[in-house]
């Protein structure tokens, strides 16, 4: 097989992914979709797995030998964040878990600026050399816990969790400007709930439910006392 082969199968599973997995799944903005076209997503998965980038399914973050235990969300989960968010030009977004970068690239396509923050120091690192082959520039990438949010960087237009939490701290609410979204899979196994939830003024949010799903929970992610055993 031909490189040019190679290319037209590579570009025909991209095509059927957004036509086949990520359109019935609700996802009709046209920029959005466009975007799943543009952004390599086989460049952001580990080599291993490339054959399975545009399947439906959670990929295994598993990088030169090294296993992280994470996952990337599966395509339809990320296309379906980024449409519902409405990240504008002018914003700025803080993303919970680089993981492979891919989200990070995707928003930052839309975003003034987007700052992930990755509490594994290997994952953090083949996430930034994900976004810096893909030229991604509008991204910085640091490595720290972020599961109650950044408050160094805050407050925030837009805050993307990338893994689950059992409830959503205050304290990463607070972190969010009012008119801020922030997207999350709330809840615990096996039936978690994708939310949106916008910061409408001080104090009071409003919260869309998406779909319901099951995710890995983001490191360290915080309990309240009376949830611990």
């Amino acid at each position: 097989m031909n490189a040019s082969t190679v290319a037209l199968d590579i570009e025909k599973a991209r095509f059927n992914m957004v036509e086949q997995q990520v359109r019935p799944w609700e996802v009709l903005d046209q920029s959005v979709l466009d975007l799943l076209l543009t952004v390599k997503r086989e460049d952001f998965v580990p080599p291993q797995y490339r054959a399975l980038a545009f399947t439906d399914m959670e990929i295994p973050l598993k990088v030169d030998g090294y296993d992280s235990g994470e996952y990337m969300f599966a395509p339809k989960v990320e296309a379906r964040f980024l449409q519902e968010l409405g990240i504008k030009p002018f914003e700025h977004v803080l993303e919970i878990g680089t993981g492979s970068g891919y989200m990070a690239a995707l928003a930052a396509h839309k975003a003034q600026h987007v700052l992930t923050v990755e509490i594994d120091e290997k994952l953090a690192a083949f996430g930034a050399a994900n976004l810096s082959r893909a030229g991604v520039r509008n991204v910085k990438v640091e490595v720290g816990d972020a599961a109650r949010g950044w408050k160094a960087r805050a407050p925030y237009d837009v805050i993307i969790v990338s893994g689950s939490l059992p409830v959503l701290p205050d304290a990463l609410l607070a972190q969010l400007k009012i008119g801020g979204r922030l997207s999350a899979v709330v809840g615990d196994a096996p039936v978690m709930s994708a939310q949106i939830v916008t910061r409408v003024a001080d104090g009071a949010y409003d919260t869309l439910k998406l779909f319901e799903t099951c995710v890995k929970p983001l490191r360290n992610a915080w309990r309240p006392s009376a949830f611990r055993f």
